[in-house]
């Protein structure tokens, strides 16, 4: 069988600040479990290769495939669904798939909402697409593939879920060979991002992660991560990595671990990764910057501990201060992100989150609105309180505001939204601070894309 997998084009806020882009590491890992089983596989990166619509269908075209899978978020399905479109127009027999967070948790409705997808794999898709391929290859039912909703003729069916894997040891390494590895730079170096874990164990109300991959953590090996950081390295000269875990540090022994593993074998890559406030200290992040750590991500949210608390983010005020003053005093860059605008909030609290993020004195800050997302505890509560506005899922973005708040409308929030990176970025400290530490490249990159994206989002016009 042929397999043609597809990142859909779409905007990126990240490439337009960074000149770059991130592989698609879901359609990599999908590609090496159908590759087990001697399947021919394309994987086709729209962003990274720069490509349209019409170069993605002259594409397909060309490969003419048996099976096409897509991928997306929230504010990306459209994107993926109008490749669906496109592709079943010119190539109807072939089967359309289509997976990520957003449509594992809409199945039904996407399924409704875009007549040419044929089926939809939820969560974890690695032993679901195997089993789904050697059904369709062999023409059997796809009535006992679990994880899947599908097109039986004109109904739609829905069958049970599958089992989270184990052992994600024993899947196969991202088929980074069909990825156009040289497009993927960060500065100067070879860029590529890694996970070595899967599942969260925290209930952040505006977080899918746990339902999507299990609230049970499940960790790669150090040896195995050490394998495939060797590889990066070696052959395909990658000096940037960036792991994708939802908290590289939620077990703190191995995250050192790991660190020691990687100046043990002497690799000279520099790297950043996620942590949260309560899994950090000073140990740690001394093991991290001595393995070439540059950059931890952290997830502020609010400056006000019942926000805190009703989003149940599982940290303190306290905690916060504490990790970054130990980042900040080991060298490390630090970006820290905020929601504004969570359910109960007030004008007066959001301006007090603005002030301690300039007062935590993260190298970035991030501010988001607070986006209730399909699959979330958020979403649920935004629906059953009527506080939703739109379901237009490219309005989905975390800066356009998709709920209507007692006290807090959306126009309220473009403005604090706007407020915040102004007061953040503009700080008389922080440009001094910017300047004297060289972070000119990342800087003037951001500078560009925020007043280029203030201009557009948050014109009085908007409303």
């Amino acid at each position: 069988m042929k397999a043609l997998l597809i990142l859909p084009p779409s905007s990126s806020v990240i490439r337009e600040v960074l000149e770059t882009t991130s592989p698609p590491m879901n359609l990599a890992y999908l590609a090496s479990s159908l590759e087990l089983d001697g399947h021919e596989v394309k994987i086709l990166d729209s962003l990274a290769m720069g490509y349209g619509f019409e170069d993605v269908l002259r594409e397909a075209k060309a490969f003419n495939p048996d099976l096409v899978g897509l991928t997306a978020t929230t504010p990306t399905v459209y994107d993926a669904y109008k490749v669906a479109d496109m592709i079943k127009q010119e190539l109807p027999d072939a089967k359309t798939v289509i997976g990520g967070p957003h449509v594992s948790f809409m199945a039904r409705e996407s399924l409704e909402e875009c007549p040419s997808l044929d089926i939809v794999v939820r969560g974890e898709g690695e032993e679901t697409i195997r089993e789904l391929a050697w059904r369709l290859e062999k023409g059997r039912s796809l009535k006992d593939v679990r994880g899947i909703t599908y097109r039986d003729g004109k109904v739609i069916k829905e069958n049970e879920d599958r089992p989270f894997i184990k052992d994600i040891d024993s899947i196969p390494l991202p088929a980074y060979h069909l990825l156009p590895m040289d497009r993927y730079r960060m500065g100067n170096f070879s860029f590529c991002t890694m996970l070595t874990s899967r599942g969260c164990p925290y209930n952040c109300i505006f977080c899918s992660s746990s339902k999507l991959m299990g609230k049970i953590w499940r960790a790669r090996s150090v040896e195995a991560v050490l394998d495939e950081l060797r590889l990066l390295h070696d052959k395909y000269r990658v000096r940037e990595v960036e792991f994708l875990d939802d908290t590289f540090t939620l077990h703190m022994k191995r995250a050192e671990a790991i660190a020691e593993g990687m100046v043990r074998e002497g690799l000279d890559i520099g790297w950043g990764c996620s942590s949260r406030a309560n899994t950090m200290n000073e140990r740690l992040a001394k093991a991290l910057r001595k393995a070439g750590c540059h950059s931890v991500y952290v997830g502020v949210e609010s400056a006000t501990q019942r926000m805190l608390d009703f989003i149940k983010k599982g940290i303190t005020i306290d905690q916060v201060v504490r990790a970054f003053k130990i980042l900040r005093e080991t060298g490390f860059n630090t970006v820290a992100t905020f929601i504004l605008g969570i359910p109960g909030e007030t004008k007066e609290l959001i301006m007090r989150t603005i002030r301690f993020a300039k007062k935590l004195k993260p190298t970035f800050a991030q501010f988001t609105i607070f986006t209730p997302y399909p699959g979330t505890e958020a979403y649920n509560m935004a629906v059953r309180e009527g506080w939703l506005i739109t379901r237009d899922w490219s309005k989905f973005d975390t800066l356009t505001p998709v709920m209507k708040l007692p006290g807090l409308s959306p126009k309220d929030l473009k403005m604090l939204l706007s407020r915040a990176y102004l007061s953040f970025y503009l700080a008389p400290s922080y440009i001094l601070e910017t300047f004297r530490k060289r972070h000119f490249f990342i800087f003037r990159k951001a500078f560009k894309a925020l007043t280029q994206y203030l201009s557009a989002k948050f014109s009085m016009r908007g409303g």
